[in-house]
């Protein structure tokens, strides 16, 4: 890895991230965002996005190896596979179908404030889902990790990531050797789908804290109420490991590494577009190099101030990561 960041002493197992809701990010900024008025916006910046390409683009910025499956559409679907050639980013395409979506990000100048447009993506239907968890199955290397990261597309069930969980299971070689380790974060109903542990085996579960405090319904104030909801969700068989994102109280991760907390750095926010998926880029690198889980919870701690520093779409700097990371605090809980 750049830097000071540790890079591993065996290697780095092989990383497949999925994203079936791509978009083309747009971002821009006015002097400010009023109704009625036509805002007269700066050149606007241009970027391949969605959950599990940003992971992928965090992970290469970082030194580290990926291969990003995405389902394009149409001539968006084009212009965002040409930027992620662009960048250098390993990638297999799935024919989405329909037109990939656009997403929109504007800056008001004044106050800082940012308004972000999401588009919702072209509808799905059962033969789509199908070939998307072949292509997966196909694309995940025996001892890999396997990243679902991002919102699913209009028409994908939200017992999708239960599904390629259960049918990644069935691809070792019953012994534990070979397995394929899936690491999920997405939101609402495939995030509850996910927790309700019916599906087949998630190694990592991440969500943030508004999310943890709708599955448990009940406000989870403290690091210990927080720790002890993910300590209940990895019992029940919802996954492995989870991982709760606390804002500016850091991060919380429970699981057979025992409870613990990661610092967040404080650092001037420029933007948090793409804090999260640095944030799982930065645990998944890790893992997949074999560090142990404080390590891997104060890497992607380091990984998500350092996207916070950045403008727009920008993501994770390595120079940030790798000085935030020396600067890492994380104590058991």
């Amino acid at each position: 890895m750049v830097g000071m960041i540790p890079a591993g002493a065996g290697g780095q197992a092989p990383i497949l991230t999925v994203t079936l809701n791509p978009a083309l990010d747009v971002a821009t900024s006015a002097e400010a965002v009023v109704p009625e008025l036509k805002l007269r916006c700066d050149a606007p910046q241009v970027d391949p996005g969605g959950g599990g390409i940003n992971v992928s683009r965090a992970i290469a910025r970082m030194g580290g190896r990926s291969t990003a499956l995405v389902a394009l559409g149409g001539g968006t679907g084009a212009r965002l596979c040409d930027l992620m050639r662009a960048e250098g980013l390993a990638m297999l395409r799935l024919d989405a179908p329909g037109e990939t979506r656009q997403s929109l990000s504007v800056t008001d100048r004044g106050s800082g404030a940012q308004f972000r447009f999401v588009l919702p993506g072209p509808d799905w239907g059962a033969p789509e889902v199908g070939l998307a968890l072949d292509s997966i199955a196909a694309a995940a290397s025996p001892g890999g990790i396997v990243v679902l990261s991002g919102s699913n597309p209009p028409g994908v069930p939200a017992e999708f990531a239960a599904r390629l969980g259960a049918r990644l299971a069935r691809q070792g070689d019953g012994t534990g050797a070979g397995a394929v380790r899936l690491f999920v974060d997405t939101s609402g109903a495939a995030l509850a789908a996910v927790a309700a542990g019916t599906g087949g085996p998630v190694a990592v579960l991440r969500m943030d804290g508004p999310e943890a405090e709708g599955l448990a319904g009940r406000p989870l104030a403290t690091r210990a109420e927080t720790a002890d909801f993910a300590a209940a969700l990895a019992a029940s068989g919802a996954a492995r490991t989870v991982i709760v994102a606390r804002g500016a109280d850091g991060n919380i991760l429970a699981g057979p590494e025992g409870r613990w907390h990661a610092e967040a750095h404080r650092v001037e926010i420029v933007s948090k577009v793409g804090a999260g998926d640095s944030f799982v880029a930065g645990y998944t690198l890790a893992v997949a190099r074999g560090m142990a889980a404080p390590e891997a919870l104060g890497l992607a701690a380091a990984c998500a101030s350092a996207a916070c520093m950045t403008p727009a779409t920008e993501l994770c700097r390595p120079e940030d990561v790798a000085r935030l990371y020396d600067t890492r605090v994380v104590t058991p809980i």
